[in-house]
């Protein structure tokens, strides 16, 4: 069963199209990324789904059934880092972001802290929280009322290399413990760390979805060398129908239709030729590159 399944979403802003007959769906269960160049639509799709905006044509169900308060409760979301006073503690914070949103019990606020691992700072001024903590109470916030999905925009965007490992690694958790997360990033590399599936969005329009495996695996990809770097490109160039050769220093990149690259046929081809390899290896394509390969067309 899907979580969300949106259909033919479009918005504008007078003549901008912010969005552009957009459909895809999220699957139970899964940690999805919502990627595309500044402008592309990502915020304005993630306040659609969260009933912050509405879109002029289309429509989105969420496990099945239109979006409506009932849903929408089964729903956490940061948008925006919420505001909470500097001079409260963590459980004080968390109790003020209740009684404003009436999701989640004081019974569930030592619950929410323990699954962003901050129970032990529980009574610590914000204040002397660190930006990748402060990003997990924000998270922990979220979490109140135990929704079963969290949509998280740009949910590591302004923190530190430690910042940003702290909630790589909280996302992958909560993940474990059954939560479906929904998040919009700019940041492909540690999207492609925590993400299971990916819809990337060009000018409000998709580009591409599905699980970031089957997105990356449009093609094989092999890296080589040898002594001759220039016999080598050559005899490349000409293995097969669809074969393409780039050099990145003193490697070759051979891409080739997806399922056929066989290192012991390129090893044998080479030695055929008179080249002897001394380095062979099967390369997956980074989320980076095909991310800049689609968008860039």
């Amino acid at each position: 069963m899907s979580v969300l399944t949106l259909q033919n979403i479009s918005k504008s802003y007078g003549k901008i199209q912010a969005l552009n007959n957009l459909s895809f769906e999220i699957p139970q269960s899964c940690v999805f990324g919502v990627l595309g160049p500044n402008g592309s639509g990502k915020t304005t799709l993630l306040s659609i789904i969260l009933d912050v905006l509405k879109a002029d044509t289309g429509n989105y169900r969420w496990f099945g059934n239109p979006g409506s308060p009932q849903q929408r409760k089964k729903i956490g979301s940061l948008l925006e880092t919420p505001n909470f006073y500097h001079y409260l503690s963590a459980v004080n914070n968390l109790k003020i972001t209740h009684s404003i949103s009436g999701r989640g019990n004081a019974n569930n606020i030592d619950n929410v802290l323990q699954k962003v691992n901050l129970y032990e700072r529980r009574n610590s001024r914000f204040s002397s929280f660190s930006l990748g903590m402060k990003q997990r109470l924000a998270i922990a916030a979220a979490l109140l009322g135990d929704p079963q999905v969290l949509v998280l925009d740009e949910p590591t965007n302004g923190l530190d290399p430690v910042g940003i490992a702290e909630i790589r690694e909280l996302i992958i958790e909560l993940s474990k413990k059954g939560h479906t997360i929904i998040m919009a990033s700019h940041l492909l590399d540690e999207v492609e760390k925590v993400c299971t599936h990916v819809a990337i969005i060009k000018k409000g329009k998709l580009i591409t979805t599905g699980p970031v495996e089957d997105v990356l695996a449009d093609e094989d990809t092999v890296e080589i060398s040898a002594a001759d770097l220039a016999g080598l490109s050559t005899a490349m160039s000409n293995y097969g129908k669809g074969t393409k050769v780039m050099q990145e220093g003193n490697y070759l990149h051979i891409s080739m239709p997806k399922g056929t690259a066989r290192l012991e046929d390129i090893n044998n081809y080479c030695f055929s030729k008179g080249i002897v390899l001394n380095h062979l290896l099967f390369k997956k394509k980074r989320l980076e590159a095909k991310f800049f390969e689609l968008t860039n067309n």
